[in-house]
């Protein structure tokens, strides 16, 4: 039987795990050539903190065609099939401190890791695949079949509280990089980590009251000495 964990770390993918330079853009375009028959360029989408679905949803509407269940999911098909390929077409990279906290994370038993991801099961897969980091996560909450962040945050505490009855949301933590992602860890209670890697400055951050702001992720020490040894403190783990 695993040893029961301290803490679960909750994981965003987009700037806050890596940055892909936009790639995914190319293979939203391929899918809106394909599905929606238009001529598009999404340079200035704005993405940040929207899940896929909310993305393809916007992109139909916008094309004046019904965003039907029927439409969206062919569309988010084909930008799945085209991101793998995609990829390699920008410069991208793991964000600083990421690896070596994730490698940290791998070496213990009291810490559970999973994403909790505005991704398509699929788009996560071969973001984390083409980085090299797909093997450091016990599964995730996607945005398949959710309509919202938030959805995704349940199903992703239902998730942790199936590895361990009666796992307290007190010791559950929420790691992302937009308002959208402290919008969803607060929904299920959880303690929310701010990373001002991505779109969104300290400031910008800070004005929605997460539980910690940082810059980037600091070092794994001073990670674990925020995160798991709270846990240890407050009497509830040994």
């Amino acid at each position: 039987m695993d040893k029961p964990f301290a803490v679960a770390l909750l994981w965003d993918i987009d700037g806050t795990l890596l940055d892909t330079g936009r790639a995914g853009i190319f293979a939203l375009e391929d899918a809106a050539r394909e599905v929606l028959e238009t001529t598009p360029d999404f340079n200035g989408l704005a993405t940040a903190g929207l899940t896929d679905v909310e993305i393809a949803v916007g992109i139909v509407k916008q094309s004046g065609r019904p965003a039907d269940s029927t439409v969206v999911d062919r569309f988010l098909r084909v930008y799945e099939d085209r991101l793998p390929g995609a990829l390699p077409r920008k410069i991208g990279r793991v964000l600083p401190g990421v690896r070596a906290i994730l490698e940290g994370i791998a070496a213990r038993k009291d810490i559970f890791s999973m994403l909790l991801t505005g991704n398509t099961r699929a788009g996560a897969r071969a973001k984390l695949t083409h980085y090299g980091i797909d093997g450091f996560f016990s599964g995730g909450a996607f945005s398949d079949g959710f309509p919202d962040r938030r959805s995704i945050a349940r199903q992703a505490l239902d998730m942790v509280r199936e590895r361990q009855a009666g796992f307290s949301v007190e010791d559950v933590y929420v790691i992302g990089d937009t308002p959208h992602d402290v919008h969803c860890g607060k929904a299920i209670g959880a303690h929310t980590i701010a990373v001002a890697s991505g779109h969104y400055g300290e400031d910008a951050l800070r004005a929605f009251h997460p539980w910690w702001t940082i810059p980037g992720l600091p070092s794994p020490e001073e990670f674990f000495e925020r995160v798991v040894l709270r846990a240890v403190r407050k009497g509830g783990h040994s």
